[in-house]
Order: structure tokens, then C-alpha cells, then sequence
């Protein structure tokens, strides 16, 4: 992933400076492998199963929140949506932004007004052509302070995205122009150099206006969606399993190999590699138990990402109010033993917010250069719990509970931490879970104490993930507010100059660490294990799992 991001900044410098053109939450979820001669023929006999069609078999885990671009801001939804509808720009298998719905752009000397050309061969499923109002229509969909979606945020950069979507601007005040039928026009508030990845992610996909004026539900089941990417989703039956076919209107079709693509919806580890054991998938993570013994096999896929997993205090609810005591909680943990021995799969423990992989102007990764924030010491764990509860007048400390979405690993972990809790600081915690739209809804409206979340990047720079703790983000959900952290993060989304831009970034993340809003736990990889006949799966570093150039014998 270094490699990947220090070409990734040197292309965003040339952008910034030459104003030309170029070029994986949010989400959330967790991955894992497979391995040796016992897996090397697994799914071998899937394109039989599958009636000869040239089918991929994968795994969704869970029912998506939503085919809407603008609302489905999880793994689960964007997942398969990455590969059912396209943006302007797609990542390539460099990990880079290219040419995707538009073939082309022109940007402003002051890298302000993005102009993009759409293709005249983009079309919908349904034979329409994709227009510049498709994409006006979707992005100030996805702002509307009406739809309410977790991803408006992510379009903050747009001229007037983040007026209109707090109530104090209008949908006419945003920066997004169809010039025509076929040229698609964006004014951003300050120049952004990375804004051609940021536009490959889902929330940015295009929605054909006259499909969704007619029925707003048009998302919502197979018989009324319409795609513009590789695929189309011909059936879907929801909470089971959901059945891709090759889109013919696609304006790439002839690059896509696969007929289609099934997806299972399996959210037990062992289930789904045991399908991929008999052929039922032709991909599988690998459940926690098995690693040591298949991790290391000729048909396991392991790739960098960029993400977090970590855990959100409640600061508006005892005991969290207190910033000693959520730093006790933080450094009672020993993240090297969870990664070793309950998550395994050779991901690496977080002592800090940011993942390794983003490289600042000076070629150093940004993990590297603001070290360790979050150690593991139980001693300074002690002290500062005895601390925080005398300056709460706690005798005892309240009650405390850990939630977290229902899944194996998750539970796993939650009761690794459960007993670090008991064995370092003397804390009893009790465990709660819930299914994964249960849990996120009560996440978001602070209903938790202390939950499990998880952060995948949503394009190329540190400050995704940053900005998510800022004064009223939908993605803070801790109740944590800070001026001079918002006042960090906005200075890090203004600045042109780089240097300056990085370490406003620095400073927030450290300044994270200090108040300790959020408990880091490990870093994320992606770790699969692929039948022998699949070729040419890309996960991205950053973005989202694309089966456009997947080939099966």
C-alpha cells in the first residue's frame, strides 16, 4: 500500500500544480483467508453448479442497508453497488482514478471547477442515457438534508454542499452544473488534489432522474433497478442472496469476462468457508481458527487496506464523561495479543488512528512520522482509572456495557477485551449484541456505552478518516465535541500548502489521542482465500471490491 500511495501523492501534486487530469467508512466490516491443498480445489466445481454460465460465487455477508448511492454507506451495500453502477471516475487495478462515465475532464488553473465530459455510449440498463442531470440530480440528492444520508459529508468539498446539507443553504446554491446533456460541471469550496479518488466512491454514483421521479423506491427491488457498471442485478431476494447478470448497455461491456455474479448472504465464518470447501463460493475469508494452518497457501489473496477497527465511547453517558477513564479503557488493552491470537491473518495492532500507507509530501508514511499515540500499559491504565473516578466521586465504577453487531469474530474480540478489562483494571463489562442494522441505527442516535466500529477509507487521504470526529458528523457517534479538533480538521480541508495541510493533520490525530473519544484496536488487511479458476479480483487499498475484470476458467 506504501507503494501505492506515494504514487498516489505524486500524481495529486501534478494534479494540484499542472490543474490536469488523472486516476475502499466508511464501510464497515472485517476480512480474513485460506490455504493449502485441502482449499486448492475449492469452487473448482462452481461454474457446473452455476449451469455452465461463466458465474462468480462471493459472499455479502449481510442484506445491504441500500441500493441508493447516497444511503447505503456500509461494506455490505457498497460492496456489490461498486459493481453495479459506475462514477465519473473508477479505480484502475494501479489503484489509481481513470476514466469511467466521464472520458474526460478539464480543471481550473486555481483547481477550483472540475469540468467532466460524459461519454455519448454511457447508458442505463434500461437503455437511457446517463446525463450531467443524473449526476446533479444524485449529488444534490445525497446532500438534501431530507434524505439524511451518512455520506452527505463526503461531498462537503463541493461549492454550498455543506450549507445546503445543514439546513442553511439551498440545493440551487451547490456547486453542480449540467452544461448539457453530456458535460457535468463541479465548483469545489477550496482546491482538493485528491478529489478525482474521492469521486469514485458509491455515494458519488450518478441516479437516472426519470426512473427515480416515477418510483422513489426504484432501488429497493430488482424488477425496478437500474444500473450503468459492469452488471445489472437481475433478482434479489432479500436476507438470502442477490444475482448479478452482465450489463449489455455498459459502455466497457466487452471487458467484462463473467456472465454474473452470485451473492450469498452467510454471516458465520466457518459457514461460508465451508461452502467455498464444496463449491458453494468460489471466495471465502478464512475463519480465525483455521489461519495458522491456511494462511499461508498458494491460493490465498492477502492485500493492504486502509481502515481501522476501534471502539466509540459514549461521552454523554457515565462512566466516558471522563477523559481519564476512557484513556484507562484505551491502554488496558493488549493489541498485540488480539491480533496474534484472536483476529490472526497477519493484520497488525493500532497504536494510532490513521493506518499505515499515506505518505506526506516528504515521502515519509504519516504513521511513521506521529509515532505510537496508543500504547499498551497497564500500570498507567490503573492509575488513570483511579484518577478519573476520584474526580467523579465513583466509589465504584457505573455499570458499563460493550456492544457490538452480531458476528464470530466480533464476539471474539469483544470478549478478549472483555476479560483485559477484568484482569487489568478490575472492571466487569457486559457483553451485548444486536444485528447490524439494529446496532448502527442505536450507534447513531448514541443509544450505546461503549460499541465496536470499524472504518474502511473512503478515498486516498488522512483526513477521511479525521474529519469523521468533528462537532455534529454523522460518522462522530460519541457525542465528543471539540473546537480547536474542528477548527484542525478544517484547516487541514483549506490549505494548498501540503506541508502545512499534514501537519494540521498531525495535530488532530494527536489531539485524538489526548481526549481518547474513540479506542483503537487494529488495523485492517484483506486476506481471502480464491478458487483456483478465479482471476482478476481487485481490492483496492482504498475503495471497494471490483469484479469488473474478474476472469473464470
Amino acid at each position: 500500500m506504501k507503494k501505492f500511495l506515494v504514487f498516489l501523492l505524486a500524481l495529486l501534486t501534478v494534479i494540484v500544480l499542472a490543474a490536469c487530469t488523472a486516476n475502499e467508512s466508511a464501510g464497515e466490516e472485517p476480512e480474513e483467508e485460506n490455504d493449502t491443498e485441502e482449499t486448492g480445489d475449492g469452487g473448482s466445481n462452481a461454474g457446473e453448479e452455476a449451469g455452465g454460465e461463466n458465474v462468480l460465487r462471493i459472499n455479502n455477508w449481510e442484506e445491504p442497508t441500500s441500493f441508493n448511492p447516497s444511503i447505503g454507506f456500509d461494506e455490505n451495500s457498497w460492496d456489490p453497488l461498486n459493481n453495479l453502477m459506475e462514477g465519473l471516475t473508477r479505480l484502475g487495478d494501479d489503484g489509481t482514478p481513470e476514466p469511467a462515465m466521464a472520458s474526460d475532464w478539464d480543471i481550473s488553473d486555481d483547481g477550483t471547477m472540475y469540468t467532466f465530459y460524459l461519454r455519448e455510449d454511457a447508458n442505463w440498463s434500461n437503455g437511457d442515457p446517463v446525463t450531467a442531470e443524473d449526476f446533479v440530480y444524485a449529488w444534490q440528492q445525497l446532500l438534501d438534508p431530507e434524505t439524511g444520508s451518512p455520506a452527505a459529508f463526503l461531498a462537503y468539498f463541493v461549492k454550498g454542499g455543506e450549507a445546503f446539507n445543514s439546513g442553511e443553504g439551498s440545493a440551487e446554491d451547490v456547486g453542480v452544473t449540467a452544461v448539457d446533456e453530456k458535460t457535468f460541471e463541479v465548483e469545489l469550496e477550496d482546491p482538493t488534489g485528491f478529489f478525482l479518488h474521492v469521486v469514485t466512491n458509491p455515494a458519488f454514483f450518478p441516479i437516472n432522474e426519470e426512473v427515480a421521479a416515477e418510483n422513489p423506491d426504484w432501488h429497493a427491488e430488482a424488477d425496478t433497478f437500474v444500473s450503468n457498471g459492469p452488471f445489472m442485478l437481475e433478482s434479489w431476494e432479500h436476507d438470502s442472496e442477490m444475482i448479478f447478470a452482465k450489463n449489455d448497455q455498459y459502455w466497457d461491456a466487452d471487458t467484462v469476462s463473467l456472465d454474473g455474479v452470485h451473492w450469498a448472504m452467510v454471516n458465520d465464518r466457518n459457514t461460508q468457508y465451508q461452502m467455498f470447501d464444496t463449491g458453494d463460493l468460489d471466495v471465502a475469508e478464512i475463519p480465525e481458527e483455521l489461519s495458522d494452518e491456511l494462511i499461508e497457501g498458494d491460493n490465498v489473496a492477502i492485500d493492504e487496506r486502509g481502515g481501522l477497527e476501534f471502539f466509540r465511547f459514549n461521552v454523554e453517558e457515565e462512566p466516558f464523561q471522563n477523559k481519564k477513564i476512557r484513556q484507562a479503557f484505551a491502554l488496558a488493552m493488549n493489541r498485540q495479543e488480539v491480533t496474534d491470537f484472536v483476529v490472526k491473518n497477519k493484520v497488525e495492532p493500532a497504536h494510532g488512528f490513521v493506518s499505515p500507507g499515506f505518505t506526506n509530501p516528504s515521502g515519509e508514511d504519516f504513521r511513521d512520522a506521529n509515532g505510537d499515540l496508543v500504547n499498551d500499559d497497564p500500570e498507567e491504565a490503573v492509575r488513570l482509572l483511579e484518577e478519573g473516578m476520584e474526580e467523579e466521586g465513583y466509589e465504584e465504577l457505573p455499570e458499563v456495557t460493550l456492544s457490538y453487531n452480531t458476528d464470530d469474530l466480533n464476539k471474539a474480540i469483544a470478549e478478549t477485551m472483555q476479560g483485559m478489562l477484568s484482569e487489568t483494571l478490575g472492571v466487569d463489562v457486559t457483553l451485548e449484541n444486536t444485528e447490524w442494522n439494529v446496532f448502527l441505527e442505536d450507534q447513531k442516535n448514541l443509544e450505546h456505552q461503549l460499541s465496536r466500529s470499524s472504518f474502511l477509507f473512503d478515498y486516498g487521504d488522512p483526513v477521511n478518516f479525521l474529519e469523521s470526529f468533528v462537532t455534529d458528523s454523522s460518522m462522530n457517534r460519541t457525542g465528543w465535541s471539540n473546537e480547536e479538533y474542528d477548527q484542525l480538521i478544517a484547516d487541514a480541508k483549506s490549505e494548498t500548502d501540503e506541508e502545512r495541510r499534514w501537519e494540521h493533520m498531525y495535530q488532530a490525530e494527536q489531539l485524538l489521542a489526548e481526549e481518547m473519544p474513540i479506542l483503537p484496536l487494529r488495523y485492517y488487511n484483506q486476506v481471502f482465500v480464491e478458487a483456483d479458476s478465479v482471476s482478476g479480483i481487485l481490492r483496492h487499498p482504498v475503495g471497494y471490491v471490483d469484479l469488473k475484470y474478474v476472469e473464470k476458467e
